[in-house]
């Protein structure tokens, strides 16, 4: 294996022409330059140099490991050069995977902002549910997901780290024509006789949050169905098929067909982390991101809550 160190050694011996203004050059000693020389030789198992009485020339071994010296010496550089960016932002690549209800709310602030702080980096969204981006950090092929809990248990893996971002309350749906959509206010205690449509049972948190939050009111609820789509579940509840839990994120386009219902000052909460894989490589770009996300989730919170009194 060539050292690089001696390739550089060389290309100022091949540049200035003798061992002592190469010496110069690189602030070394003109015997440590020999000595340099001499071990490149070794290694190439060929003779590099030869000196005369004007100093020294290369081989046509030496002109051959001169040529190939610079290339690699140049992508050196380019590649030190590509590090000092990413450490400071100035390049790199960042990949964000978000669920559909937070590409929708949170991630579109939270992209305008980045590339506005930090232009050279290049910043891709992935759109996909907490399960797939959670598979997408362990394969890497995304660096941070968004991802969803309950408020009850952690149920972010041990493999993943966790920000947490914000709590995010769920409201009722209900047809427009509903005998209770006059209210502005419900219990879920007033919806036992109703069918419901939730999320998939086991896979979906937000299906989670639902039950247990039935059971704490005292009943069983009837489930008509399972979907895992907000704009479905709209359209079968404007379709009269039943009503339905709905998140706040999730409330960003609302059909005329349908109403949203508080649950009160003290709702059930599904709560929005960041997620990025344990132990792996923190990067400058990583760290930006999560800060400016947090920064975002705690925007939305305050607008919401000052929407929230006004009403």
């Amino acid at each position: 294996m060539l050292d690089v160190r001696r390739l550089r050694v060389l290309r100022e011996v091949a540049t200035h022409g003798s061992f002592s203004a190469a010496a110069d050059a690189l602030s070394y000693t003109q015997s440590a330059v020999s000595q340099q020389i001499a071990a490149l030789e070794r290694e190439a198992g060929s003779r590099l140099v030869e000196r005369n009485a004007r100093g020294v020339r290369l081989t046509d071994s030496g002109r051959a490991l001169v040529a190939h010296a610079d290339v690699i010496l140049a992508r050196l550089a380019d590649a030190e050069d590509e590090l000092q960016a990413i450490a400071g932002l100035r390049g790199g690549r960042l990949r964000v995977a978000a669920f559909p209800s937070a590409c929708a709310t949170l991630m579109p602030l939270a992209v305008r902002r980045f590339r506005e702080l930090h232009p050279g980096v290049d910043l891709t969204l992935l759109p996909a549910e907490p399960d797939e981006g959670q598979r997408l950090l362990r394969t890497g092929e995304a660096d941070v997901a968004l991802s969803i809990e309950t408020t009850f248990a952690c149920t972010t893996p041990d493999d993943l780290e966790r920000v947490e971002l914000l709590d995010d309350p769920m409201y009722i749906m209900l047809p427009a024509g509903h005998p209770l959509a006059g209210r502005a206010r419900l219990r879920l205690g007033d919806l036992v006789e109703e069918q419901w449509m939730i999320g998939t049972t086991g896979t979906c948190p937000d299906a989670s949050i639902f039950l247990r939050a039935c059971q704490a009111a005292g009943f069983e609820p009837r489930v008509a169905f399972h979907l895992d789509d907000y704009n479905a579940i709209q359209g079968f509840v404007a379709a009269g098929m039943g009503v339905s839990f709905i998140p706040d994120l999730a409330l960003i386009a609302v059909r005329d067909d349908v109403v949203v219902r508080s649950l009160g000052t003290k709702p059930p909460l599904r709560r929005i982390v960041a997620t990025t894989l344990a132990d792996a490589f923190c990067s400058p770009a990583k760290t930006a991101m999560l800060e400016v996300l947090a920064e975002v989730a705690d925007e939305f919170g305050t607008r919401r809550h000052e929407l929230a009194l006004a009403s």
